[in-house]
């Protein structure tokens, strides 16, 4: 229905039809036709010195994003007020225009009206969105003059500025000299660590904090996991549960990333039959799609590609990440073909909105090198910058190195490398150098080491020094051999050992290559002797075992 239809209703009086418009304003305005209309009426009775009008007609003008029209609004008022200020400031914070809200808040220090708790919170927020780190000092500055620095949220925003654009120095600092603190506070700075990367300085916080909400669980862990530090990560959700502290979906989302970067599958399914049972079934909940995303991603990493699939097709909406989810579990799994269906389904099917990033194309590549379809990644490739107008970072190169290099197209593979718009790394000489094993390649193989040698750290690159040896090996150039072998023994560097893992029950055991530190040692030796002989035994048959 119309507004003017909705108006008819209305009482004559001026008071009634006022209190009737602010109505429609407050509960009907859904799209800025509607909000114009009433716009419109309001002028029309007369109703645009109202204050509390006013400040509704700038929050909704700043909702649909029409600051242009809520700023001639504001230009119309006489002496605005200070929370009409607040509104036309916040505005232009949020929509992305963070300069003028500073330039407004200094027109504004000019007028009659001064700023509260919630203007130096909008104007420092919008400075953290834009960066603009000399601008808050500024407003910082003025903040201890107006002798509103006691504000707690004033000053929480002030931290999250400095800890986002200036340092986490600078925004401990100021969070050491707040005389309150809440529990917000307590979080971006928490944030602000992980931020620096630093998750031990994370971790002293999130101790020292006197209340701890789900928002602050969810930060450390989500920070662990994102800072490789997936066991403590699961030991804090383990000590959540414990602690009878109710978790959320997006708690939920970095504990699966967790488990798919530690292969806890157990965890993972406990994870998904809660999801089901309790989310879904008792509580009737909307799952996050970030959350699904997050089960199949948990699955494919753990090697339970079907369930990542069946968690896949069961999804009502899709999103980029979850198409590239599936994509690159199929890929890394060796299903190629798979894999390049459902890119393909993911470009023809009907009502998707889901455009292919540049991680897709990772995965799109990585299906055709594992597969052999050079062509075809050669034809992806080159869509990838002409039809999608993705531009390849250094991972597309990779790949495509290796894809030529699997197939013995080393020159091809060589040319790529020397025509790249970046300097190659040691994962795009270490493919080369890959695919001159497997061809025998000396030459392209002593070109791709000189480089290693030149470029890579030793302790770095010493994979690729070894890599490189048995190349010579398997084309008895024994002299090159020993020489290669020398020198990583006189830059006093080695092979980082191997590690692998199993889960039995509920807990993970990690295994390094040549580790006798586990108390069945022994025992376990003792299989794995018996192993290797028997691996042996049916390779020098030359027989198969059946799976």
């Amino acid at each position: 229905m119309s507004v003017e239809k909705k108006l008819t209703s209305s009482l004559a009086s001026s008071r009634s039809v006022q209190q009737h418009l602010f109505f429609i304003l407050h509960n009907h305005c859904q799209t800025i036709r509607e909000l114009t209309q009433v716009h419109a009426q309001i002028a029309i009775h007369g109703f645009t010195t109202k204050k509390f009008i006013l400040v509704k007609l700038l929050a909704l003008y700043s909702v649909f994003n029409n600051v242009d029209a809520g700023q001639k609004l504001f230009d119309q008022v006489v002496n605005p007020s200070c929370t009409l200020w607040n509104q036309i400031i916040k505005g232009y914070s949020v929509a992305g225009n963070p300069k003028i809200s500073v330039e407004l808040f200094k027109k504004m220090g000019h007028s009659d009206a001064h700023p509260d708790g919630y203007t130096y919170t909008y104007v420092t927020n919008g400075c953290t969105r834009g960066g603009l780190l000399a601008e808050d000092e500024q407003v910082h500055g003025k903040i201890l003059k107006s002798g509103i620095s006691s504000n707690v949220y004033v000053c929480t925003s002030l931290v999250d500025l400095y800890v986002k654009t200036g340092g986490v120095e600078k925004g401990t600092k100021l969070f050491d000299e707040m005389p309150e603190k809440n529990v917000v506070t307590w979080n971006t700075l928490l944030l602000g660590f992980f931020r620096q990367g630093d998750t031990d300085g994370a971790r002293g916080v999130f101790e020292n904090m006197p209340y701890r909400s789900i928002v602050s669980w969810t930060t450390m862990i989500a920070g662990c996991a994102q800072n490789g530090r997936s066991k403590e990560a699961l030991a804090l959700f383990h000590q959540m549960q414990l602690e009878n502290i109710e978790f959320d979906q997006v708690t939920l989302v970095s504990v699966l990333s967790a488990c798919a970067d530690l292969g806890d599958l157990n965890l993972g399914r406990w994870i998904h039959s809660y999801v089901i049972e309790y989310l879904t079934r008792r509580k009737q909940q909307p799952l996050l799609i970030s959350l699904q995303n997050s089960l199949i991603h948990m699955y494919a990493s753990c090697g339970e590609i079907e369930s990542a699939f069946q968690i896949f097709m069961d999804m009502r909406q899709r999103t980029t990440v979850s198409w590239t989810s599936m994509i690159t579990g199929f890929a890394k799994h060796g299903y190629g073909d798979k894999a390049l269906s459902i890119f393909q389904w993911m470009r023809s099917a009907e009502g998707c909105n889901s455009k292919p990033d540049e991680i897709t194309f990772l995965g799109v590549l990585c299906a055709c090198s594992h597969s052999g379809y050079v062509q075809m990644g050669r034809q992806y490739f080159h869509n990838m910058i002409d039809t999608w107008g993705i531009h390849p970072r250094i991972e597309h190169f990779g790949c495509m190195v290796d894809l030529y290099s699997r197939a013995g197209l080393l020159d091809e593979a060589h040319e790529l490398v020397k025509s790249m718009p970046m300097k190659p790394n040691d994962v795009i000489w270490g493919a080369l150098l890959g695919g001159c094993r497997i061809h025998r390649n000396i030459e392209l193989a002593s070109d791709a080491a000189n480089w290693l040698i030149k470029e890579v750290d030793p302790d770095c690159g010493v994979g690729y020094f070894v890599l490189l040896s048995n190349v010579y090996a398997s084309c008895r150039r024994w002299h090159e051999v020993v020489d290669l072998r020398q020198k990583i023994v006189n830059a006093n560097t080695s092979k980082p050992p191997g590690r692998s893992w199993i889960q039995i029950r509920e807990s993970i055991y990690e295994f390094v290559a040549g580790d006798r530190s586990h108390e069945n040692a022994s025992q376990i030796y003792k299989i794995l002797d018996g192993m290797t002989m028997e691996s042996r035994y049916f390779g020098d048959s030359n027989q198969f075992i059946e799976p």
